[in-house]
């Protein structure tokens, strides 16, 4: 058989540089300018989202405070023993804690036996009013007994020249009126014709009693049982004449359960104005992006314009 000829077609060059590549460091920079687009877009995102911080203040404006007197029974019987240590005591702790709990308004203090004296009058100071009810005693400055209209006229006589929009008497007595030349219906009179809320709470358990009768060489009382007696139809009658409540505390968690019932029902207007302090945060990420834009806009038309 006949070999055919094969024929192979042969380039030959002096060098392969050419083919190489030319390792320049701007050409492995280049994809660095879609980088900046990218953190461009991703700032332009988050300025649309108005980042910000929020400054909020409050301002407390009160706006119908309460003129509140409280007329506590300071006769004898309330050493009685039936609440611990004893009435007085006990009243003492409760009506503390009351004003207490009544930061926004005014409140004065009367005493009465079978007379009244103002011994603290309305007032916004706190302190004086604390050291006031602190200062209770059973003495001999009123001649002991129960005028339950003397303690009731001595409370609206501090209350009847008042501005204020909402009056109230809290008025607590441990027994049946029996001295003072004011009755309390006619005390409870004058006080609905000034608009004064009356709130009664008669104090004492129901039955018996240790009651103080005597007092001893040494100064000490004498104690012996005796029974309760509360007129609370007079304490009722008060209470309805004047739009209040009449209450009847027969211990000491019963006694701070009505001065919390007053408390929640006589309340001051508290208008809270809040104030919003924004400070906005998405004009850095805006500048920053004008930026990177730039950047890349210029750096595409000038150093890598040759490159493809």
């Amino acid at each position: 058989m006949r070999k055919k000829n094969h024929q192979t077609a042969t380039l030959k060059i002096s060098s392969l540089e050419g083919f190489k590549g030319t390792g320049s460091y701007l050409t492995k920079l280049k994809p660095m300018l879609n980088v900046f687009r990218v953190l461009a877009l991703c700032s332009l995102i988050i300025a649309m989202a108005r980042p910000r911080t929020v400054d909020v203040s409050n301002k407390t404006k009160t706006t119908k405070g309460i003129d509140i007197v409280m007329a506590i029974d300071v006769s004898g019987s309330m050493l009685a023993k039936d609440l611990k240590p004893n009435r007085m005591e006990a009243l003492k702790r409760v009506a503390a804690d009351f004003v207490e709990e009544r930061p926004n308004d005014r409140i004065g203090l009367v005493v009465y036996a079978s007379e009244a004296y103002t011994k603290t009058p309305v007032t916004s100071d706190k302190a004086v009013i604390l050291d006031a009810i602190r200062s209770i005693k059973y003495d001999n400055v009123l001649q002991d007994g129960t005028g339950i209209g003397m303690g009731l006229a001595t409370a609206v006589n501090r209350l009847k020249d008042s501005k204020a929009k909402s009056k109230v008497i809290i008025l607590l007595t441990d027994g049946v009126n029996n001295s003072g030349f004011i009755e309390p219906e006619t005390a409870s009179d004058i006080a609905k014709q000034y608009g004064i809320k009356v709130y009664t709470v008669g104090i004492g358990t129901n039955g018996m009693a240790m009651f103080p009768y005597a007092i001893a060489p040494n100064g000490k009382f004498l104690f012996q049982m005796m029974k309760v007696e509360i007129d609370e139809q007079l304490m009722k009658n008060i209470a309805r004449k004047t739009d209040g409540k009449y209450f009847r505390a027969t211990s000491n968690s019963k006694l701070a359960e009505i001065y919390a019932s007053i408390n929640k029902l006589e309340t001051t207007e508290i208008e809270e104005l809040k104030f919003y302090d924004y400070d906005e945060k998405f004009r850095p990420f805006i500048w920053f992006a004008g930026f990177l834009l730039l950047a890349e806009i210029g750096l595409r038309n000038t150093v890598f314009r040759s490159f493809i």
